[in-house]
């Protein structure tokens, strides 16, 4: 996340923060509730510290949670990286029903390859969600948004030229999201 924290950065004022378990040396993620929390306490300091636009943006995880504490604080728009759709992979463990509940706009950024977001079952979520919601896809992209080599010598193309295409999506969401709400 941190190469995201610097490419985000081009777009505005970017405020990172580490969950407890992070910032303790864990490897094991604390509990959602305990998440949660950490991420509102993120969120109010970024909201102290600017009195504009508030976006979330989050890769796995810290999508999922951003999702959340949207449920609960006021933000403009929400950016998923690689969204955790199925807990460990498990189609039959589906991490939906926060996505049906929220209201404020997301864009999903999902790599073809990531199998714990299996597309159709994400197509399927995004009709019957309430929320305006739109996805970029990253073909050949695993859940960190990588692409393979084979596929990158293919095209003629980089790593940094996927990252920034997708830097540009993000752009364009959030300064569309942002219109609306002025």
């Amino acid at each position: 996340m941190r190469h995201w924290t610097e490419l985000l950065g081009t777009l505005g004022p970017v405020q990172t923060f580490d969950y407890p378990y992070m910032i303790e040396g864990r490897k094991r993620p604390d509990l959602s509730a305990v998440l949660v929390a950490a991420h509102r306490d993120a969120v109010h300091a970024a909201q102290s510290a600017s009195d504009g636009p508030l976006v979330l943006i989050g890769k796995s995880m810290g999508s999922r949670i951003s999702c959340h504490v949207s449920l609960a604080e006021k933000v403009s728009a929400l950016v998923c990286l690689g969204y955790p759709l199925c807990g460990g992979g498990d189609p039959t463990k589906l991490r939906d029903k926060v996505l049906r509940e929220i209201t404020t706009p997301i864009l999903f950024v999902q790599g073809t390859r990531d199998q714990l977001c299996p597309l159709d079952l994400l197509e399927n979520v995004r009709r019957e969600m309430s929320a305006p919601n739109e996805l970029v896809l990253v073909k050949d992209g695993d859940h960190s948004l990588a692409v393979t080599k084979r596929q990158l010598q293919s095209a003629g193309e980089t790593q940094e030229d996927v990252n920034q295409r997708i830097l540009r999506a993000i752009g364009g969401f959030v300064g569309h999201r942002i219109k609306e709400t002025s």
